[in-house]
């Protein structure tokens, strides 16, 4: 069983877990299984029905960008953690 480390904006979807235990071989399994467990979160991360372009994915700290996309394995010891890319600010 995977792990999915869940970054503070999005804790509020995952009623306040810092980590859900998913199943799957691959990235995209793995979320399909971490929407399951809290439906509220696909619409955070998720654009018609594709991930959204501002959430970045690594698998142990590699960006799956780098390495098989979504269909990037993932196994029993494997954390992945989803990054929403932060903007805006003021001058």
């Amino acid at each position: 069983m995977s792990t999915i480390r869940i970054p503070p904006v999005l804790r509020e979807n995952t009623d306040g877990r810092r980590t859900v235990d998913v199943t799957g071989a691959t990235v995209s399994a793995a979320l399909d299984d971490l929407f399951a467990q809290h439906p509220a979160l696909r619409d955070r991360v998720t654009t018609d029905g594709k991930l959204s372009e501002f959430i970045n994915v690594y698998v142990n700290d590699r960006d799956v960008r780098y390495r098989d996309g979504l269909d990037t394995t993932v196994g029993a010891d494997d954390t992945i953690i989803l990054l929403p890319a932060m903007a805006g600010g003021s001058r």
